[in-house]
């Protein structure tokens, strides 16, 4: 076995022993320019596994900003700190995330209207109230969404 082969076999052996070392190596290895000892099969993994986890993250906090937003618009005799509370924070998260990545706009403006049906059925399922109550095309602007200020009113 070739030292290159040996190294490359060793970065990935640590994949699996310890992800974190596995992860300082890669990046010593990339300063290096030593790409022949890279893990590239784990690494184009990882990049795209990153890549995942950050569009499933706005969905995530779109959907739960659609449903406090629906909670807050048809239940107002409920409304509470806590919602509005959760409606700064998911709000802010997705502002951080156009910030460090305003590629996924792009991807939130396209998830937009089948975020809004899941949050529909969530919000439905949370209050109790049938889901008709919660229209079938969202009330809210793509601003309003992203708009920390921003409460609807009965």
């Amino acid at each position: 076995m070739t030292t290159t082969s040996h190294q490359t076999t060793f970065h990935a052996q640590l994949y699996e022993q310890d992800f974190s070392l596995w992860l300082e190596k890669a990046v010593q290895l990339l300063q290096e320019g030593n790409l022949a000892a890279l893990d590239v099969e784990n690494l184009i993994e990882e990049i795209e596994s990153m890549g995942r986890s950050e569009r499933q993250a706005v969905k995530s906090n779109l959907e739960i900003i659609l449903m406090h937003l629906l909670k807050y618009k048809y239940q107002p005799e409920k409304r509470s700190n806590s919602w509005r509370y959760r409606l700064l924070e998911h709000r802010r998260r997705l502002d951080e995330a156009f910030k460090t990545s305003p590629s996924l706009k792009r991807y939130f403006l396209q998830e937009f209207d089948n975020c809004y049906l899941g949050a529909r059925k969530l919000a439905s399922a949370e209050t109790g109230m049938a889901i008709a109550i919660f229209p079938l095309e969202h009330p809210f602007t793509v601003e309003q969404v992203l708009d920390e200020d921003y409460l609807p009113e009965t």
